[in-house]
């Protein structure tokens, strides 16, 4: 079966800065099975580097002060479709991002608990999301 992980755990330089957070113990515990690499925010039509965005109530901004909300709500969707299209169950997402943090996602604070837009999405869509850290 199908999972969907974010690009930048691949290595793919998808991040805000342009670079990749590749994750050796995802690349390693998912070796030989089929992977879907997806970044919400790229999907999205945002470019690479970018303005880092954090969540900040019920909006996403980014560091311009800009708000992004609807540009990471359309990633979210297109992060669904790429499921369903695949018939993916499982996504293994990047931790603390505002589009895929699972467990924990940022604020102008700080790291706040939290799902990502994304993250939220897929598991609403009954995809069952994972961070790296929860393999």
């Amino acid at each position: 079966m199908p999972t969907l992980v974010s690009a930048c755990l691949l290595g793919f330089p998808c991040r805000h800065d342009g670079g990749d957070k590749r994750d050796e113990r995802v690349l390693d515990k998912l070796r030989g099975e089929e992977l879907i690499p997806i970044c919400p925010e790229v999907a999205a039509g945002f470019g690479i580097p970018r303005p880092p965005a954090w969540h900040d109530g019920n909006r996403v901004v980014d560091a311009l002060g800009a708000d992004v909300t609807a540009q990471f709500e359309n990633g979210a969707r297109q992060a669904v479709e790429a499921a369903r299209t695949h018939g993916a169950r499982l996504a293994i997402l990047k931790q603390n991002s505002p589009s895929c943090g699972t467990l924990m996602t940022g604020t102008a604070r700080g790291r706040a608990p939290g799902r990502g837009r994304a993250a939220a999405a897929l598991a609403a869509a009954g995809v069952e999301v994972r961070g790296e850290d929860e393999l």
